[in-house]
């Protein structure tokens, strides 16, 4: 990475930091000012801008509008007791953004432009980022092809893009999740393993339908045979079974999830067993009647630890016992947000301090 990057900077005239309640953000709906943009045209990227936070304006031809060549990145930023702004393992989400983008047919993004656009546009906005327990600054880096070209097949030009925007807790609760039997995210040879936005789109109906019966989230299971825990709709999964922590593998089904490697990481620091296997529903619902399943919970960027009160299968709910004061769930929750917050010393060279 060069210290030496353009970056054309155009301040927005007057902050609209103002206009925006703190104390009560929802999530993903409130924006900083600015947002950087890079263009890729002629087979090289162009000088990066940051420019006001506002509307882009493209043709009804643009070819990601029709063929879904657009992927994207969550990750968040903090502030340290002492005000520093700490950002938590980007060179992950530069790294899986770019395998996503191979997968997708589009160029590789420059860990220049990534990382220091990035630090750039942190500082110009950095009293967007909260400083309040348990909110964040989410930061969400994404790339789309510009090509107006009606035709299947990759486009020539593409826009990569990052916003930001001060955000609390995903969820406030723990959730309520069903096995889905019907429908699949993700089938071997396909695109699973990207970031990529038809993957979410494909998710939406199926989730509806576990929300309108009174969860909160589904738990995808195995193209094949509807068998097999993958993961759920913003969130890898994980169980402690017999004082042991369970997750699906990753592969080209299942996303690579950055806290996901973290709280792996930070199980095997503290001494546990870790199961990186398939876990049928079978064993999942006879571990939770018997006391074998000890806790669920989700890992995200997003949710950071989401804790798993019940999972529905087959019309049958299985409740979740709750947690106790040393849950496994709890510790690396407190481990991992002391390092992102800067509470503790980061040991591991996580966290990229603006």
């Amino acid at each position: 990475m060069t210290e030496t990057l353009q970056i054309d900077i155009h301040q927005i005239e007057k902050s609209r930091i103002d206009a925006v309640d703190f104390d009560n953000l929802v999530f993903g709906r409130s924006f900083a000012d600015h947002m950087l943009m890079v263009d890729y045209k002629d087979g090289a990227w162009e000088t990066p801008q940051i420019l006001p936070f506002g509307p882009i304006s493209y043709s009804p031809a643009m070819m990601s509008l029709h063929y879904g060549q657009a992927i994207f990145e969550g990750m968040k930023a903090y502030k340290s007791p002492t005000g520093e702004v700490l950002v938590f393992r980007p060179e992950e989400n530069w790294k899986r953004l770019n395998k996503s983008a191979a997968r997708m047919c589009m160029p590789e993004i420059p860990e220049d432009i990534f990382m220091e656009g990035l630090s750039e546009l942190l500082r110009l906005d950095s009293a967007w980022i909260p400083a309040k327990e348990g909110s964040s600054m989410y930061i969400r880096p994404f790339m789309f092809s510009t090509d107006e070209y009606v035709g299947v097949s990759p486009s020539k030009t593409y826009k990569f893009m990052i916003f930001t925007c001060p955000v609390g807790a995903y969820y406030t609760k723990p959730i309520r999740v069903r096995v889905e039997t019907k429908y699949i995210r993700a089938a071997h040879g396909g695109v699973g393993s990207s970031k990529n936005a038809g993957n979410y789109g494909g998710s939406l109906y199926p989730t509806k339908l576990a929300v309108d019966a009174g969860y909160d989230q589904i738990i995808w299971t195995d193209a094949s045979e509807h068998q097999y825990v993958e993961e759920a709709g913003t969130m890898n999964l994980m169980f402690i079974i017999d004082g042991k922590l369970v997750t699906a593998p990753t592969g080209d089904t299942i996303l690579d999830g950055v806290t996901r490697k973290s709280v792996i990481q930070v199980a095997k620091d503290f001494g546990m067993e870790v199961e990186e296997r398939q876990l049928s529903i079978k064993e999942l619902t006879e571990g939770i009647t018997s006391g074998r399943v000890q806790e669920a919970f989700g890992a995200g960027t997003a949710a950071v630890i989401a804790p798993i009160s019940t999972v529905g299968f087959d019309g049958v709910d299985y409740e979740l016992p709750e947690r106790p004061a040393d849950a496994f769930s709890r510790r690396v929750y407190t481990e991992i947000d002391n390092i992102k917050t800067g509470k503790i010393e980061d040991t591991r060279g996580w966290v990229m301090k603006i």
